[in-house]
């Protein structure tokens, strides 16, 4: 026996109607899943960044501790004389990954406890209150500024302004270079803008700092602080 179902247009025009309904419905769920594993993949990339991080901060905190010296001099590639307070100098091997010339005299470097080898190089300890000194960049004063004082400008000039802009000068007459002034006076009278200004024209940092920031409670402390100045300003 044959049964044979005829549909008329309505009834098919139903069907296809609920087919595509029902199609759409599968590919929206379809990408909804697909931007949801795309976020589950970007959340599990950061976690497994943050475990990498974590354990890598793990391991150097395992890590034993390292002696910290001072740079006395390189004596070759290979070979540093370090000195270590309060053991003594030493003279230590180079980590091959430290590149030489970055090694200088008075850098503070990281040896190795078990080898002293010269593994990392460390930055220059200055104290807070150092740091937190008024420092500006290239002054925007100038000369022109500076009103009455024109024999000290032409001084200036000839001891700061001339040794850093032409040095080869003083190399070749073989007159060493001067290491600088001192500008003393009343309140008032250009000691401060003629510092900016000889600043400003040789492109240099401007280090402001009053001296009762210099004093402090214990003795010892102030020439610690001086020192520390100029280890920022180099």
């Amino acid at each position: 026996f044959f049964i044979q179902f005829t549909m008329t247009k309505v009834e098919t025009q139903g069907i296809n109607t609920f087919y595509n309904s029902k199609t759409e419905e599968l590919e929206l769920a379809c990408r909804e899943k697909a931007r949801n594993l795309r976020r589950l993949e970007a959340q599990r990339n950061e976690w497994n960044s943050r475990v990498r991080s974590l354990r890598e901060e793990l391991q150097l905190l395992m890590e034993p501790g390292s002696y910290v010296g001072e740079v006395i001099k390189l004596m070759g590639k290979t070979k540093v004389l370090v000195k270590v307070n309060p053991e003594g100098k030493y003279v230590v091997d180079l980590d091959k990954d430290i590149d030489p010339n970055k090694v200088t005299p008075t850098t503070r470097v990281a040896l190795r406890n078990d080898s002293y080898t010269l593994h990392k190089i460390l930055p220059n300890k200055i104290d807070p209150l150092v740091s937190l000194m008024r420092v500006e960049k290239v002054p925007d004063s100038t000369y022109d500024m500076v009103g009455g004082l024109d024999k000290q400008i032409k001084e200036i000039k000839e001891v700061i302004e001339l040794p850093i802009k032409h040095p080869e000068l003083f190399t070749a007459l073989g007159i060493a270079q001067p290491k600088g002034v001192l500008l003393y006076g009343p309140p008032g009278t250009g000691k401060t803008l003629l510092a900016r200004a000889v600043a400003h024209h040789t492109d240099c940092t401007f280090i402001r700092v009053s001296g009762s920031e210099l004093v402090q409670k214990y003795i010892g402390e102030g020439s610690r602080m001086v020192r520390e100045l100029f280890v920022m300003a180099r």
